[in-house]
């Protein structure tokens, strides 16, 4: 019998490959190793619900009895410490050997944690697991003084979170607006405004040099680098994450912000794939080596591999979308636009905000809030092969929802 899939990584997209194989009529072993106790769960909860409530049932993604139902072998905690590509083996933290026809890795990311002196004192916190989900509930029982550093999806996640449930919350982010990386300057407007609404303070274009500690050992606040200091008695950090591409290193395969795959989600080793957050793929729009943090196209690469190893011809061509969730506003972001050229803020008579922005006249990506209908016709007019130009836009008055009905999708 074959050696199967072995997949080293236990989030959204490691679960997705192994259910998908399943699917698709895969026949041999499937093996997933993981470093948390527990079963694969949903990561984008743990900064809304699972924050209020602990739930783990709701955000685990199938019970016990799936796995043993789909003879899918969960071996956790542990973890992978090598992998031997002439022999075709991971092994393992406890030193077990496994043997793969096929390797996938979903490896995921890790918190980045920057060199500011004070961040080890056991009053500041990170977000990436049910764990530490689990300790900031702890630490949210009573009136806070929050610090969060980073004004990106989880930091203003968990500020919406911390400020309706009655603590005092400050945001610190070094760059000049919120979610400076992924969004408009229009829509880091409006969620500034939203969250100074809500009794967030922001404070931007300033980055923490030094967590100051008192003689406790806790931290007491953070000192900026424009001199001055905000006092708290809690810290989130929440300053972006770095692929987990060690393995892959160690084992001479390619590495550049991510382990280097092509458009079929494989590496340069013919038995060895990597998906999600940990993988850099050609960007089925410009072509370039992408790396996404997303759900979304982490299960969308497992599937593509999940087609790739039962035999069939697949690329990966998806077009990217995001959310986040952030108080009563939800934010959907359908394409890439880090690239525009130009952005045009439509608001619509509902007062639903729709960013559209484009590259030298080419639609690129549409930012909206509570506004599904519209994501969803962006990710459709996305996927026109020869593109949809600012021109065909305002010729409708930027009705997104009319146009993808009169330009219908080719089969």
């Amino acid at each position: 019998m074959s050696d199967g899939v072995v997949i080293i990584g236990t989030g959204q997209g490691g679960f997705q490959l192994a259910a998908s194989l399943r699917q698709e009529g895969y026949q041999s072993p499937i093996t997933m190793i993981g470093d948390e106790d527990c079963l694969p769960y949903q990561r984008p909860p743990l900064s809304k619900a699972y924050l209020r409530d602990g739930r783990v049932e709701a955000v685990q993604l199938r019970p016990a009895s799936f796995f043993e139902r789909s003879r899918i072998d969960l071996i956790a905690p542990e973890r992978a410490v090598g992998i031997d590509r002439i022999a075709r083996t991971v092994q393992t933290s406890t030193g077990r050997m496994l043997p793969y026809e096929h390797l996938v890795l979903a490896t995921g990311a890790r918190n980045f944690v920057p060199l500011i002196p004070g961040l080890e004192a056991p009053n500041v916190y990170s977000l990436k697991t049910t764990v530490d989900a689990d300790r900031l509930r702890d630490a949210l029982a009573t009136f806070r003084k929050v610090i969060v550093i980073g004004g990106g999806f989880i930091g203003l996640e968990f500020a919406a979170v911390a400020v309706s449930s009655g603590h005092q919350v400050t945001v610190i982010e070094a760059a000049p607006r919120l979610m400076a990386r992924v969004v408009s300057e229009a829509m880091s407007q409006t969620f500034r405004e939203f969250h100074e609404k809500l009794g967030n303070e922001l404070l931007l274009g300033a980055s923490v040099v030094e967590v100051t500690v008192g003689h406790d050992g806790l931290a007491s606040g953070v000192r900026l680098s424009d001199g001055r200091s905000v006092e708290g008695d809690m810290i989130l950090l929440a300053a972006g994450v770095r692929p987990n591409t060690e393995l892959a290193e160690e084992a001479g395969l390619q590495v550049a912000n991510g382990v280097v795959v092509d458009n079929t989600l494989l590496t340069a080793d013919p038995s060895i794939s990597a998906l999600g957050d940990c993988a850099a793929f050609p960007c089925p729009t410009s072509g370039g080596i992408i790396r996404l943090e997303s759900v979304q196209a982490a299960t969308d690469h497992a599937r593509t591999i999940a087609r790739r190893i039962i035999g069939k011809s697949v690329v990966y061509e998806a077009v990217p979308w995001f959310w986040s969730d952030q108080g009563s506003l939800k934010l959907q972001i359908a394409g890439l636009g880090q690239a525009a050229d130009e952005d045009i803020s439509v608001v619509g008579p509902d007062g639903r905000q729709l960013v559209f922005r484009f590259k030298m006249g080419k639609f690129l990506s549409l930012e909206t809030i509570n506004a599904a209908g519209e994501h969803m016709a962006a990710r459709k007019l996305l996927r026109q092969p020869d593109g949809v130009s600012l021109d065909i836009l305002a010729a409708r008055n930027f009705d997104i929802v009319e146009l993808a009905k009169a330009l219908k999708e080719p089969a």
